[in-house]
């Protein structure tokens, strides 16, 4: 798909840490502000248990995951807006990505050192985030200021653009971020090709001890807090310890898991959320060859699902053959799905359902 989470915070509170979990990737990670230079990327495989329940059904060759790709931005410090640390480049890497992972240090070490040299998330938070809104209301302005001439001759599409970049410099200048307004898809038209910062969906990493996994400590409830109030989420997690899950085998890992009272690591759930955040979905093929997870947006119809196996299908779609995860695990073959009337065929119109499994029937 393309899509990106860029995985953002101040110095020094995990980002590395966490990107290197994720992904395995071998990002630098060092106790100095600004480790991070230029952005690490990653591919990450998104855990999905349906594929393993498919395959006790339908033998095959290989299990192929959906992805997700990770960045892990440099830290941002108070006036990155105006050129502070790395500043315009920090900014110009996230507005690359079209979700955020605010990552936010919520234990207490004096061995790592904190940028503003206390441990206070909701200060943390609001760092960024005014960080953030002042970089958008300067993109709005200078919108607003190369749109200006059209509008004052009268033209109605500037006219509208106006109205719509001034309720964005009002929402910014006030503090918000433009993603808690609601905007119409005429209004999207003015705002996205700006790639505004706060029009992006985030996802809060409350980083923790290893005392305090399930983010009980007042630390995480600050986050939670703010998440609450600005339509976010929350995924509490150690770091640290998820870094060493993730460097066992397979089978050390689940006996660590169990000893640890944990039914997965903590990064599965922040990779599920993640692509969730982004506004994705699955569906399946299964076959001898191989059983795939295939991403598409939420809301795609089947001939937009066929075209991401190969542009040609969504051209050639003739219909779909859908049953779910469940009605295999039911029925155990498909020729049972198909004689119980549960093998649906589908047409054009047809809007894709959250772990579909699919054949497409495509012409010439």
């Amino acid at each position: 798909m393309g899509l990106a989470c860029g995985i953002v915070g101040l110095p020094n509170v995990g980002k590395s840490t966490i990107f290197n979990a994720i992904t395995a990737a071998g990002a630098e990670s060092a106790n100095y502000p600004f480790c991070t230079i230029e952005p690490n990327i990653g591919v990450v495989d998104v855990p999905d248990d349906r594929l393993a329940r498919i395959e006790k059904f339908i033998k095959t060759a290989r299990l192929v995951p959906a992805t997700l790709k990770v960045v892990d931005i440099a830290g941002l410090v108070k006036g990155a807006s105006t050129g502070e640390g790395l500043g315009n480049k920090f900014l110009g890497n996230i507005k690359e990505c079209d979700a955020i992972l605010h990552v936010v240090r919520c234990f207490a070490e004096n061995d790592v050192i904190h940028v503003t040299g206390k441990v206070d998330p909701k200060s943390d938070i609001e760092i960024i985030d005014v960080e953030l809104a002042l970089a958008d209301l300067d993109t709005v302005q200078r919108a607003a200021d190369r749109n200006g001439k059209k509008a004052r001759s009268g033209d109605k599409e500037a006219v509208f653009a106006k109205d719509v970049l001034e309720r964005a410099d009002k929402l910014l200048a006030g503090g918000k971020a433009l993603r808690g307004a609601v905007w119409s898809p005429e209004e999207h038209v003015v705002l996205d090709p700006l790639f505004l910062i706060t029009m992006k969906p985030v996802l809060f990493v409350a980083n923790v001890s290893d005392d305090d996994l399930e983010g009980k400590s007042p630390l995480v409830a600050q986050v939670r807090e703010h998440a609450a109030a600005t339509g976010a989420q929350v995924v509490a997690l150690s770091g640290r310890l998820e870094g060493e899950i993730m460097a066992l085998d397979a089978a050390d890992r689940a006996g660590f898991l169990a000893d640890m009272g944990l039914k997965e690591p903590g990064l599965h759930r922040l990779i599920r959320q993640a692509y969730s955040l982004l506004g994705l979905q699955t569906f399946f093929t299964a076959g001898e060859i191989e059983i795939r997870a295939w991403t598409i947006h939420r809301g795609d119809a089947a001939p937009k699902a066929a075209g991401v196996i190969h542009s040609d299908f969504e051209k050639h779609f003739i219909r779909a053959e859908v049953y779910s995860v469940d009605d295999l695990t039911t029925y155990a073959t498909e020729s049972a799905i198909r004689a119980a009337g549960k093998l649906r065929s589908e047409g054009r119109e047809y809007v894709m359902r959250e772990g579909d499994v699919c054949h497409f029937l495509i012409g010439k």
